[in-house]
Formats: C-alpha cells, structure tokens, sequence
C-alpha cells in the first residue's frame, strides 16, 4: 500500500487514540441542578396579537443583553411549579398560575472548577397581577414582549422553541380557559341571603 493510499484510509476511517489527561490536573467534579421557570402570559381574553410575555434581561460577560425565561433552582419542600410561579415572581414582579407544562431543558455549563448538569422545567402561566420590576440583582432589564416576536427577542434556541409551543397552545385553549375566572363571592355568614 502506498503512502498516500494509507493517508486516503486513515481519513476515511481514524483510529481512535485514548484519551490523555494531565495527571496533574485533577478531574473536574459534576453536579446536578435543577430548576423552574415559566413564560407568563397577559392579555388573555383580547385578540391574539395583544397576548405578551415577560422576559428578562441579563448582561453577560461581554456587555450583551441576552434576553430568556424567568427562572431559578428548585428550593427543598417547593414543586417545580411553585418554583416557576415564585421565581417568575422575583425576577419580573409579575404574579402567574400555572396552566401547562411546557417542556424541559438540559444543558452543562463549567464553573468555579466543576461541571454543571443543568435541567430546567419550564411552565405556560397566566399573568394574575403586579407590576415589571427588575429588582433582582441578577436581572438587568424586564419587558413585556407580544408573543409574535419572542423568537426575535430570546437569545437561547431551546427557549425559543419552547415559546413556539406555548404560542401553538394557547391558539389551541378553548376560549373560557382564556378568560380569568372570576373570583367566587363568599358570603359572610352574618349577611342577609341575596337570593
């Protein structure tokens, strides 16, 4: 076999050498993580193009503002739908329920020396009240965005996705569930009977 016949085969089917590591360096350690977040969603009831989202802001080590889904770790005793409803919370300053799972995200990242395995749980929420307030020390900016141009505005592909099937949802909720529910009149039992 020639020499170039050998280079042409080592192509089309490399040998696959051992991994070498610095045996000075120690291995790094991997961890688990998991989180809740939620696209929280107001202008229920109206037309379809009123319907917003609140999204938050950070800027990352190079001064861009990367726009995402509210979210944040799991704390012990919390659902992961609580978590999305109290992280939503305090990083918007908006009050949601939850209406439907959305999906899950996982992704590693390396910090301060050890890898990260990272699962995000993500929830379709109906806005219920408060105001945008970027508070949080770990969110630059908050914003109302019209679910049409989510995809424009969020920096992560798997978010974006996860907005396209929360836009696919609600054109598919039946109207009443659009609505707010109104909120039942407990009489006191003192009152006089109004019926």
């Amino acid at each position: 076999m020639s020499g170039a016949e050998r280079t042409n085969r080592s192509r089309r089917n490399p040998r696959r050498r051992p991994a070498v590591g610095n045996p000075d360096k120690p291995l790094m350690r991997t961890v688990r993580e998991t989180s809740a977040g939620g696209l929280v969603v107001d202008g229920w009831g109206g037309p379809p193009e009123r319907l917003c989202a609140a999204l938050i802001g950070r800027t990352d080590r190079r001064g861009r503002l990367l726009w995402s889904l509210p979210k944040g770790h799991i704390e012990q005793g919390e659902t992961a739908e609580q978590t999305a409803m109290r992280e939503v919370e305090e990083e918007t300053g908006i009050q949601g329920t939850v209406l439907a799972p959305l999906g899950s995200i996982d992704y590693w990242f390396v910090t301060d020396g050890r890898r990260v395995h990272k699962t995000v749980h993500h929830y379709l929420l109906r806005f219920l009240g408060g105001e945008l307030s970027d508070e949080d020390i770990e969110v630059t900016e908050v914003a109302w965005v019209p679910l049409t141009e989510l995809h424009k505005r969020l920096a992560y592909a798997d978010e974006r996705k996860l907005a396209e099937l929360a836009s696919q949802m609600i054109a598919e909720m039946p109207r009443p569930e659009m609505h707010r529910p109104e909120i039942p009149r407990v009489q006191h039992p003192k009152e006089p009977d109004a019926g």
